[in-house]
């Protein structure tokens, strides 16, 4: 197991890597004491079985630039492979304003091809690679060092195995002719706009049954507050206060710190200092603001009234068309989306892209009376009627 801890030994990883087709990549982080991830390792492999062909990356020791890494991602004819890519796409954007291209994550192409809903690393090492996976590094802090070999192999095994995963999967694709459905979903996920987290819009965030846009005002103030705070203070916005703390606030509008000690959610920090002086001004801010700068949410009754009748065919024929075509029945239309669909809209995910090819195009047909569901069986078939 080859730890790379210096910039000249990255380099000539990376150089190998842009004569391959494709990159496997793995990170592992800490945040549960931070706002932003703490990278502590990057795992890389090539095609092929050699130990040369997988190395560790280990940015917390030695005098390591990744800058060839961001060359590499950088690079349009190798294809970076991930597993579940959010977190580790987060982490190149956020600390190096790269997001890897093209890419692949075989966490969205498993649902396509038929493994179920989020599925899970582990299970495509068992059904794929057929191998068994280490768990006894799970839970480690990975800030750590020295590293052990027990963590070492871990670590390596999130990128080895992942190679064979990518190419069957990626096979599959092309034998079934969905590489553009897997193109569409991963569009979201090279998105930078998807990894910008901005205070403006962080209320959005926010559970709560009252929508009273002046109550709204007062959360979106709030979050505003505590998402600039912990971002530039870096420790997780829990640190400065819970979302149940912050819609206590909002309901109480406390005016002092007085006000503050009172408060059954708040955490003994939020009552001093810079977080209370912000909490204080937060409330302050959002009872100022005018008519017209307050928040709205729709409100459940301004929506069309929901079919529970077409509501509950439009599962049947949802369960239908994705067991016939093999892909996650809630990454094609989740329940919210019928309950739309049926209710009589139409912007909606399930009905545009792959989605309306697999389900879309015959979920408008039966909102339309143009077609029938009728059970044979186990089997759901569909009918067509006659315009008449």
């Amino acid at each position: 197991m080859k730890t790379i801890t210096r910039t000249e030994d990255l380099a000539a990883f990376c150089a190998r890597a842009h004569e391959a087709p494709y990159v496997t990549v793995d990170t592992e982080f800490l945040r549960e004491r931070t706002f932003y991830s703490k990278l502590c390792l990057v795992q890389l492999a090539l095609p092929g079985e050699g130990d040369e062909d997988a190395v560790l990356v280990d940015p917390l020791e030695g005098d390591l630039s990744l800058e060839p890494l961001v060359e590499l991602f950088r690079d349009t004819s190798v294809v970076k492979v991930f597993h579940a890519a959010r977190q580790d796409l987060e982490i190149f954007y956020v600390d190096y304003g790269v997001i890897p291209e093209p890419l692949f994550d075989t966490q969205v192409a498993a649902m396509v091809c038929g493994f179920g809903e989020q599925v899970g690393y582990e299970t495509l090492v068992k059904r794929i690679a057929r191998a068994n996976l280490d768990k006894s590094s799970r839970f480690t802090d990975w800030s750590r060092r020295p590293l052990t070999d027990a963590q070492k192999t871990y670590a390596l095994a999130d990128v080895t195995h992942l190679r064979k995963i990518y190419e069957f999967l990626e096979k599959k694709l092309r034998d079934t002719g969905r590489h553009r459905w897997v193109e569409e979903e991963l569009a979201q996920l090279a998105d930078p706009e998807t990894y910008i987290s901005r205070p403006e819009d962080a209320w959005k965030r926010v559970k709560t049954r009252n929508t009273s846009p002046r109550f709204l005002g007062i959360v979106r103030e709030l979050a505003r507050f505590r998402e600039a705070y912990a971002q530039e203070k870096n420790v997780p916005r829990s640190r400065v206060f819970k979302d149940d703390a912050l819609v206590e606030l909002a309901s109480t509008k406390p005016k002092s710190h007085a006000d503050l000690g009172r408060s059954r959610l708040l955490l003994r920090e939020g009552r001093k200092g810079d977080v209370a002086d912000g909490i204080l001004a937060a409330v302050a801010a959002g009872e100022a603001l005018d008519k017209d700068e307050l928040p709205r949410v729709e409100d459940p009754r301004d929506k069309g009234q929901v079919n529970p009748a077409l509501a509950d065919l439009l599962r049947v024929l949802l369960k239908a068309r994705t067991e016939s075509s093999g892909v996650a029945a809630k990454l094609v239309a989740p329940s919210a989306d019928l309950d739309a669909i049926a209710s009589g809209a139409r912007d909606v995910a399930a009905l545009s892209g792959w989605r309306r090819e697999v389900f879309g195009e015959d979920a408008l047909r039966l909102c339309d009376g143009r077609i029938a569901l009728a059970a044979k069986g186990n089997k759901i078939d569909v009918i067509e009627l006659s315009g008449e």
